[in-house]
């Protein structure tokens, strides 16, 4: 047993858990983090590594060379927005023999970012909307809408917009003319959209932002502040960071 015992201690020593979160984690949906192993020991593999979340999660790592990392990952679940951590991982293993597990505890100082639960908030539709912003498309030339018109070739066109095989019919060059969709921006205020509580006006807000932020040009209205609309992954991610802390301590 004391051999044992001491295997077992060496087994589970020196190991170091990194964490990696994804870009979006939303309150009380799965997040899949990346987690790496290190094995810190300069002689001693480690087998049967077992990591345990104090929620319950875990993952297992039947082996991991001396000096080496392993990686896998694991789905944690946090059930409210905010900054939030785990606090703990719990290493063990039943190596060498399944008899007895050892287990030593290590610290997580890493905070995450959680985004809004995801409420939606209106119907899948251009026209309106619970902010009541009109989402009306402005129409101009362009090369992003509908199939106008065949125009004559004025030099300016890009040539991806000939129509090659309409203009080899006749003696001149024929374009393609299209139309231009500009959707008009949305203001986004969580306290205008409809719901029981602030969480749930938030969480509406937060889909708003998810759904739309690469249609059209989206913006927050808080209490003090304005982020005007823009588009684009990283903007709807500030805006999702900016729910994520709105209010946090109101209760209704």
């Amino acid at each position: 047993m004391s051999v044992t015992g001491l295997a077992g201690m060496r087994n589970i020593a020196n190991l170091k858990p990194e964490l990696t979160p994804p870009s979006e984690i939303f309150a009380g949906s799965p997040a899949t983090f990346r987690v790496r192993l290190h094995n810190h020991k300069t002689f001693f593999p480690s087998f049967l590594i077992i990591l345990k979340t104090p929620a319950g999660e875990k993952i297992v790592f039947p082996f991991i060379a001396a000096g080496k990392i392993a990686e896998a990952t694991i789905l944690l679940t946090f059930p409210e927005r905010g900054s939030r951590g785990i606090e703990k991982i719990t290493i063990n293993s039943p190596f060498p023999v399944n008899f007895f597990t050892r287990s030593w505890t290590v610290p997580v100082k890493e905070q995450f970012l959680i985004f809004p639960a995801l409420l939606k908030a209106v119907a899948d539709s251009p026209e309106s909307d619970a902010t009541g912003a009109s989402g009306i498309l402005a129409r101009d030339r362009g090369v992003d809408g509908e199939l106008e018109r065949i125009a004559e070739y004025s030099g300016s066109e890009p040539l991806r917009m000939i129509h090659w095989k309409l203009s080899a019919r006749g003696d001149s060059l024929l374009v393609k003319d299209f139309g231009s969709q500009a959707a008009t921006p949305l203001l986004i205020n969580p306290d205008l959209i409809s719901g029981l509580t602030i969480e749930e006006r938030i969480s509406g807000a937060a889909w708003l932002v998810r759904h739309w932020a690469n249609r059209r040009p989206v913006g927050l209205q808080l209490e003090g502040k304005i982020i005007p609309p823009a588009t684009g992954k990283h903007h709807a991610l500030h805006l999702l960071s900016e729910l994520a802390l709105y209010k946090l301590n109101a209760a209704v």
